[in-house]
């Protein structure tokens, strides 16, 4: 008969071993809880960097300018909120030369919302927690861009899942100079009642599956939904964070042809505000129907070019 050369105490190690390492992938994915998520920014991508700014200028929304990124491809205008998140706006630097950005193809298309990003505490710790939980990471990786006034601002950012970066998952940013120096609040946006952004509403193929990735990765509670047949959606909503999915109700319609053309990814940004009605006057904004008890209201899309842009509040 065989006889294992170390037998039965080599296998015991083994298996107390196994069971060691089950117990500290369980406990590193649980112990936390649930992630909270905070907003770093929200982008809309266009052909040219000058129509977007002159369409949110339309609107009451002027962006500031904010320079070319290291990349060589894009540049960027903002408008940042009181809430230190903001809206970046962004382009090729030259016309159809799209080639070497990770959203080439919405920019190419004009596609408005295209990704969002989140600002972690530690984005080596999140990287972590998210490869321990067997989520997809790629970073972190530097980036940089140069303001006007010549002075270069550095961040770290790193992409979780597949797909184009902060298509459906977010991805992570964290600065490596002074976040001042990134962002400050538009002057346009002063005695506005906008705090910030507050949700993005992602355009899902399978609600299932999305809301399943989304609390893998952030170990969320079971979202709550709603029918809107004036969007032609089913939205999942995570109570206490900002993401909102959306699904097409009937497999036809505006945000199904958005997915089989782009893929999932955002397809409106929510501004927060303390009083939708003073918002609604200020900014001439349509009436929405209400979002999980949440008063709604929307700018001017046509104005906007297509880009759905919400405020959100009571």
């Amino acid at each position: 008969m065989y006889q294992m050369p170390f037998g039965t105490a080599w296998i015991e190690a083994i298996c107390l071993s196994c069971i060691t390492m089950f117990l500290m992938t369980a406990r590193a994915q649980n112990a936390a809880g649930p992630v909270f998520l905070v907003v770093d920014h929200a982008t809309v991508c266009g052909s040219n960097l000058d129509d977007l700014q002159r369409e949110f200028a339309s609107i009451g929304l002027k962006a500031d300018y904010g320079g070319p990124h290291a990349n060589g491809v894009t540049h960027m205008a903002l408008l940042g909120f009181e809430n230190g998140s903001y809206l970046e706006l962004i382009a090729p630097q030259k016309s159809g030369k799209t080639e070497g950005s990770e959203w080439s193809t919405f920019m190419a298309a004009d596609a408005g919302p295209c990704a969002w990003a989140v600002a972690p505490d530690d984005i080596t710790a999140e990287v972590n927690r998210l490869k321990v939980a067997g989520v997809k990471v790629v970073g972190p990786q530097p980036g940089s861009r140069k303001r006007p006034d010549g002075m270069s601002v550095e961040w770290q950012t790193a992409f979780i899942g597949s797909g184009t970066p902060g298509s459906r998952l977010p991805f992570m940013i964290q600065d490596r100079t002074p976040r001042a120096w990134r962002v400050q609040p538009s002057e346009s946006l002063k005695d506005s009642g906008l705090i910030g952004i507050v949700g993005v509403v992602i355009a899902v193929n399978n609600l299932d599956a999305a809301t399943a990735t989304f609390r893998k990765a952030f170990q969320w509670a079971p979202p709550i939904t709603e029918d809107h047949k004036e969007l032609d959606a089913k939205l999942a909503y995570f109570p206490g964070t900002p993401v909102i999915l959306a699904a097409s109700l009937d497999g036809k319609g505006w945000i199904e042809e958005r997915v089989q053309k782009l893929g999932e990814s955002p397809v409106a940004f929510l501004l927060g505000t303390r009083d939708v009605a003073a918002a609604q006057k200020k900014f001439h904004l349509s009436n929405g129907k209400p979002w999980f008890e949440q008063k709604m209201a929307w700018f001017d899309e046509k104005k906007l070019n297509g880009v759905r842009l919400g405020v959100q509040g009571q």
